[in-house]
C-alpha cells in the first residue's frame, strides 16, 4: 500500500467558543480533532492524531484518504435548487446577457 504523508492533508485551527479553546481539524479526517489553549498546540495535536490514524490504517491495510491537495477536480458538480430559484437565476442570467452556468459560477466565487 502506498504510504500517504500526513503533512499533505488540509489542516485548520479555529476557536471553539463552546470549549473556550482552539480546535485543530483535518478536512480529510472530519472525526478527528485536538483541543488546546494555543493555536500552534492545537495544530501539532491534530497532526499527531492524524499521523497515528494513518499509521494504524496502513497497518490494518485499510484505505487511507488521499489528501485534498493531491486530488484532481473536474470543475463540474450538480446542484439541485427549488424550481422558483432556478427560474429567478435564469431570468437574472438572461437580463445580464450571460449563461446560467456563468452566473452561478460567479455567485459561487464570491
Amino acid at each position: 500500500m502506498k504510504t500517504i504523508r500526513h503533512n499533505h492533508y488540509t489542516y485548520r485551527v479555529t476557536w471553539s467558543e463552546e470549549d473556550k479553546e482552539y480546535v485543530g481539524l483535518c478536512a480529510e479526517f472530519p472525526s478527528l480533532s485536538w483541543l488546546a489553549s494555543a493555536p500552534e498546540t492545537a495544530l501539532r495535536g491534530v497532526r499527531s492524531v492524524v499521523a497515528d490514524a494513518v499509521e494504524d490504517m496502513e497497518r490494518r491495510k485499510e484505505p487511507v484518504p488521499a489528501p485534498l491537495a493531491s486530488r484532481s477536480f473536474s470543475g463540474k458538480f450538480m446542484v439541485r435548487v427549488p424550481t422558483n430559484v432556478h427560474r429567478e437565476l435564469a431570468v437574472e442570467a438572461a437580463e445580464a446577457g450571460v449563461s446560467l452556468n456563468r452566473l452561478a459560477s460567479a455567485k459561487l466565487a464570491h
